[in-house]
């Protein structure tokens, strides 16, 4: 596949800008065609959609918790449809939720393609979104990403967490690059700066090597690349810098 969105937007980034409708404005102006939703927008499915189109923007991929997924599977396949949404991707794994050894992990990676299954059974792609805890060494030298890529799980990569967990993106990108549809285009702040902002950085202004890690990623075949920013004090601010530097590293 081909690079089909270069600008597309993790709306967890705005959360803390609402209400949503100035939220969606503020990405549209920005130069976003294509976002990324989470929980907070599937409480009134309609109105999402309604404010989707009225700013132009589409869907393609959203973040649905596993929990959700294995308890109602149904129920948020009908977000997926109502959205728009192509790909269903788990974010996350809460610290008290992690597996502590590679029987664990693999366990949990069959919950994984469990899910990943009925989704394709349904015409959807699942993922599985990163953070850095996937890349720290087990007892036994594996790592836990590698327990849970596995039969239909596909990849949204979060590079600026493996970046986090003192792991270098390269290799796992050569290996896992061709179940990664999505990636996360995040940044990191240099050592000391940003504190009210955890580190992070608008993309393009941080340490992230993006001039070489974005066309690794969509020589890979990677097909959406979303904008994401933890905890932004600006909105707006890095909304539009973000985009800048992302039509930049896509030519465009």
């Amino acid at each position: 596949m081909t690079l089909q969105h270069p600008l597309s937007f993790q709306l967890y980034s705005g959360r803390n800008f609402p209400p949503l409708e100035g939220q969606l404005r503020t990405i549209a102006e920005a130069g976003f065609s294509n976002v990324e939703p989470y929980g907070a927008f599937y409480a009134d499915v309609p109105a999402a959609a309604r404010l989707f189109k009225e700013f132009g923007l589409t869907a393609k991929s959203g973040h649905f918790g596993i929990d959700s997924l294995e308890a109602d599977f149904d129920r948020n396949l009908r977000i997926a449809e109502a959205l728009g949404i192509d790909t269903i991707v788990a974010p996350y794994l809460m610290p008290d939720a992690r597996p502590k050894d590679t029987a664990g992990w693999k366990a949990f990676g069959d919950r994984l393609a469990a899910v990943a299954r009925k989704a394709r059974e349904a015409g959807y792609a699942f993922a599985w979104h990163n953070h850095d805890f996937e890349f720290i060494a087990l007892p036994d030298g594996s790592y836990p990403i590698e327990h849970l890529l596995v039969d239909d799980v596909k990849w949204e990569a979060d590079i600026a967490w493996i970046v986090r967990a003192h792991a270098d993106p390269k290799p796992w990108i050569a290996r896992y690059g061709a179940i990664m549809p999505l990636v996360h285009v995040k940044d990191i702040a240099p050592a000391g700066e940003k504190v009210d902002e955890d580190g992070w950085a608008d993309v393009g202004t941080g340490v992230v090597d993006w001039a070489t890690i974005w066309p690794l990623c969509v020589a890979a075949g990677a097909e959406i690349m979303v904008a994401e920013h933890d905890n932004p004090s600006d909105l707006k601010r890095f909304a539009t810098v973000s985009a800048e530097a992302m039509r930049k590293l896509a030519g465009i």
